[in-house]
């Protein structure tokens, strides 16, 4: 007879690699809930601690893929684990950012929601396809290795980029109805126009023709 699963069986097998990949989903959840803090009540110290978090994620995503190879435990599971972190700390939490700083126009707002959805489709194509892309011989591969030596598209951490221009604009004081450009009447709704980096970043993110060399 197959003995009864143990209470909090799953948790007794995660690795070391995978507590880093859960840190940085915790303080990307973190940062989205101190952008809403922000929006709620304006003190502008959880506007900054939302900022401070999601660079403290990236670390923590840098950490955990290093150690899962120095220990040799990457798994299917640690990378489906690490894709749900990512979309919250480089997808969901940016864009929450956006909106905090004032970027809450019709416009912005699709522009937001089609960002975070780029950022989920590609974190989705990588897990389908990084085990097929090992097996190439194309120039994305390095035949002694094999392995992948390029990433199709934008990393979906390079969402930091849009961190630190909105952070700056904050810091100028050029934010919620400062922004920068203004706020322009695009038919029934409104566009701030430093919303349509994100709409360009998230094309980025699921370009097949975009090539990024892989460190």
């Amino acid at each position: 007879m197959t003995p009864p699963p143990r209470h909090f069986s799953m948790l007794r097998e995660f690795q070391l690699a995978d507590l880093f990949t859960l840190l940085n989903g915790f303080t990307g959840a973190g940062a989205l809930l101190s952008f809403m803090r922000f929006v709620v009540d304006g003190r502008i110290s959880y506007f900054w601690l939302g900022t401070a978090l999601l660079p403290v994620a990236l670390v923590m995503d840098a950490l955990d893929g290093r150690i899962a190879r120095l220990r040799g435990q990457a798994s299917p599971f640690g990378q489906e684990l690490d894709s749900l972190a990512d979309a919250v700390s480089f997808g969901v939490a940016p864009a929450a950012m956006a909106f905090a700083a004032g970027m809450r126009g019709g416009w912005d707002a699709l522009f937001l929601i089609y960002f975070v959805g780029c950022g989920i489709s590609r974190l989705a194509r990588y897990n389908v396809t990084a085990e097929a892309l090992s097996g190439r011989t194309d120039a994305s591969v390095d035949p002694g290795t094999a392995k992948v030596t390029h990433f199709e598209g934008l990393p979906i951490p390079t969402s930091l980029a849009l961190v630190a221009m909105v952070a700056i604009f904050a810091a100028l004081g050029r934010w919620q109805a400062s922004l920068p450009l203004g706020a322009l009447a695009l038919g029934p709704f409104t566009l701030h126009p430093p919303a349509v980096l994100y709409f360009l970043h998230g094309s980025g993110m699921v370009s097949k023709t975009l090539r990024i060399p892989k460190p």
